[in-house]
């Protein structure tokens, strides 16, 4: 397992959020390079299939596009984007080799009933995705506030470590917040 270096002042980690209108077709995935002192020195951008099964795809082909070997881990906002489309943490951490953190911001029962509702004749599949994301972790942030991870390739101390010092205030770490600014600047154009 490889640590996240939080001993390193110049610490860069890649920021995924998405952006998608209920009637179109694609969601926007906006990921930002930031490192550990909030300056951003890199952008990437692609999009995901609502209701798909191209999200995790996509953010392998977004980490390839900036060649970048400095990001030393991946942060997304949901591992469940773009109604119902499944990132795989567990591709993402085997093919990147760097700690993969997916954030949720509320507690949650489960997702399955809702998935055999909108995949009446495939949510099998869909089910068997989303089970082999495991169980979210709660951490209580620094800022008082409560998120929910799952991740690959580190320890719970550490993203509770890093987390707390990527968020300023509220639940939503700065990268992430940033993040989603983007995506949804991106869907208005």
């Amino acid at each position: 397992m490889r640590s996240l270096h939080l001993e390193k002042k110049g610490l860069r980690g890649l920021a995924i959020a998405e952006s998608f209108r209920p009637n179109s077709q694609k969601s926007i995935f906006s990921g930002i390079v930031m490192r550990r002192d909030f300056i951003i020195d890199g952008f990437v951008f692609g999009s995901a299939t609502l209701e798909g099964d191209d999200a995790t795809d996509t953010i392998l082909k977004m980490y390839d596009e900036l060649q970048r070997p400095d990001i030393s881990y991946v942060l997304i906002s949901g591992l469940i984007v773009s109604m119902y489309n499944i990132i795989n943490i567990k591709k993402l951490y085997d093919s990147l080799k760097i700690p993969i953190i997916g954030i949720s911001y509320n507690d949650s029962l489960g997702i399955e009933d809702a998935l055999k509702h909108h995949f009446p004749n495939s949510f099998e599949s869909k089910i068997f995705a989303y089970k082999k994301l495991g169980k979210r972790e709660k951490i209580t942030l620094s800022t008082s506030h409560d998120i929910f991870v799952r991740k690959e390739g580190c320890t719970l101390k550490d993203v509770t470590h890093l987390l707390d010092e990527l968020t300023l205030h509220g639940s939503i770490p700065e990268p992430i917040r940033v993040s989603q600014l983007l995506a949804k600047t991106l869907l208005l154009k």
